[in-house]
């Protein structure tokens, strides 16, 4: 079975489990393993940009943020900190003018010195997975790499099956989807690119 859209995921993880699971069931173990596939994938594939615009000190980042690559200010590179440097900063004084330093804070990112004007950013970062669903029956993971989200769905069926027995196979051969996938992208430069954290740094 050829798993190039998300019918046939779905009907792959039930035959896999040869187990008639409730359709929901299944959209949840899918679900699920995109919600740690965001957290342990990190392709040059999710690479995208996005333009802000910077006139005070927190700016909402694009919903679909991960980790943030770099932040360009009017074409200046900024320089990311932690939070507890951005917290420094403000203690030795509240200026004001274009921010040369960045950290991003829960949905938003702060800069400083706080923009005195208005000023464009240029945001490049890693992006989610655009999510499988009835609608979205496809995107470039699902195409790249099937097993990623097979191997990905089937750890979070376990449970529910009480599979224990095959659930250590599964994130064996999940892990090594995920680092197979990771290596390429590194190979190709991308592990000299410098990330931060994206939420709660």
């Amino acid at each position: 079975m050829a798993l190039n859209n998300y019918a046939a995921l779905q009907a792959s993880i039930a035959s896999w489990l040869d187990h008639d699971a409730i359709p929901t069931q299944v959209i949840d173990f899918i679900a699920m393993a995109e919600a740690n596939i965001n957290r342990d994938v990190r392709s040059r594939d999710m690479v995208t940009s996005a333009e802000l615009t910077i006139s005070s000190r927190f700016t909402d980042l694009p919903a679909d943020h991960l980790q943030t690559i770099r932040l360009d200010c009017n074409g200046r590179r900024l320089t990311a900190r932690s939070t507890d440097d951005m917290i420094q900063k403000r203690y030795s004084g509240s200026a004001s003018g274009q921010p040369c330093f960045f950290a991003p804070i829960g949905s938003t990112v702060e800069v400083y010195p706080t923009p005195d004007s208005s000023y464009t950013g240029t945001l490049q970062y890693y992006a989610a997975i655009p999510a499988l669903a009835d609608d979205n029956t496809t995107n470039w993971l699902l195409t790249a790499s099937p097993d990623v989200y097979l191997y990905g769905a089937l750890i979070h069926a376990a449970p529910f099956l009480a599979e224990d027995a095959r659930a250590g196979t599964w994130v064996q051969l999940y892990s090594a989807a995920v680092k197979n996938l990771n290596d390429r992208s590194n190979s190709s430069g991308w592990s000299s690119v410098m990330s931060i954290p994206a939420r709660g740094a």
